[in-house]
């Protein structure tokens, strides 16, 4: 596809240095990130005692703060395995459980519910340039949207590491869509609103690494169909906002070719460096509840990166999307 050139990125996008101010709500400290006159995307924040489970109005307040900022960091929490279940079930009912694609036995944590998005074997060894669970991985290098691929979507996706920084740094990049969509010409905006997206997780994968997935297994395929969504939704917030990434294989009524244009260019505006922030990976215990995002791929020189994600069901009123039978 003349398109498919978007698809290559730096590793890195420009990092944000430099605290513009700082928000006191009773006990936590608020960071915002990257600023507009009429828009906050990201911020840091201090306070919580992680070495309990949160108190219900902490909660809460963490719930408005991800509301209003679209992505919270959290450093050195030191959560386990157990307390980062915990806190993800105080933020929803219903969490993501993992398929296990190669099998719990070879899955280095066997939790259902977080996913093991290291780079790291069951050994401790690095993970395999030729393996499948490398060039499945190659997709999270792509700008996504965690489990988009599903009916019911996410509402929230938390990653975790634990032990040390990878050496050379280890980044992770987040878009605005929200601010992205504002800044859209009204013609585009009249273009899109009723746009219905089919996103599927094997389309992310066939375009990240051809070779391997582009005819993915059977029992992958049965795992994770299509799910179809709005482009065009309302944030918590109340602003509108796009709903797509590099899952989204197709706009419904139109062929892929068109789709995949019209998508990627929606991506590439959202994607612009004034949409984008970067954050490092600092410390073993750093947690970050995200939005649209891309990790930088795996290396053949980095060091062990070990982060972990667990994801919380939406229980919203687009949680479902569009249901299939409604799709023409």
């Amino acid at each position: 596809m003349s398109h498919m050139h978007i698809l290559v990125y730096d590793n890195t996008c420009p990092r944000r240095t430099g605290v513009q101010h700082t928000i006191q709500d009773g006990s936590l400290t608020v960071h915002p990130i990257l600023l507009s006159e009429d828009s906050s995307f990201g911020a840091e924040v201090y306070g919580v005692d992680w070495s309990n489970p949160v108190p219900a109005n902490i909660v809460t307040k963490l719930i408005a703060l991800q509301d209003k900022y679209g992505v919270l960091i959290f450093r050195k929490t030191g959560l386990d395995n157990s307390r980062h279940i915990l806190f993800s079930q105080q933020l929803g009912d219903k969490l993501e459980v993992n398929p296990f694609f190669y099998g719990r036995e070879n899955d280095r944590l066997g939790e259902p519910l977080l996913f093991d998005v290291a780079n790291i074997e069951l050994d401790g060894s690095l993970v395999k340039m030729d393996s499948r669970r490398y060039h499945h991985s190659l997709g999270n290098a792509l700008w996504h949207t965690d489990s988009s691929y599903h009916q019911q979507r996410s509402k929230y996706s938390i990653l975790l590491s634990h032990g040390n920084p990878v050496e050379g740094g280890s980044w992770t990049h987040f878009a605005d869509t929200r601010r992205a969509y504002s800044d859209l010409p009204q013609t585009k905006k009249d273009e899109i609103e009723n746009f219905v997206i089919e996103h599927d997780l094997w389309h992310s994968r066939k375009l990240a690494s051809p070779a391997v997935f582009g005819n993915p297994l059977p029992h992958e395929l049965a795992a994770k169909p299509p799910a179809y969504h709005r482009l065009v939704q309302t944030a918590p917030d109340g602003r509108k906002t796009l709903y797509l990434a590099a899952h989204a294989r197709r706009i419904v009524g139109k062929d892929i070719e068109e789709s995949q244009r019209l998508i990627w260019e929606l991506i590439d505006h959202c994607t612009q460096s004034k949409y984008v922030f970067s954050m490092e990976w600092l410390y073993g215990g750093d947690m970050v509840c995200q939005s649209m995002h891309r990790a930088n791929p795996y290396t053949a020189t980095m060091t062990a990166r070990d982060v972990r994600r667990s994801t919380i069901f939406d229980d919203g009123p687009w949680a479902f999307g569009v249901l299939k039978d409604q799709v023409k």
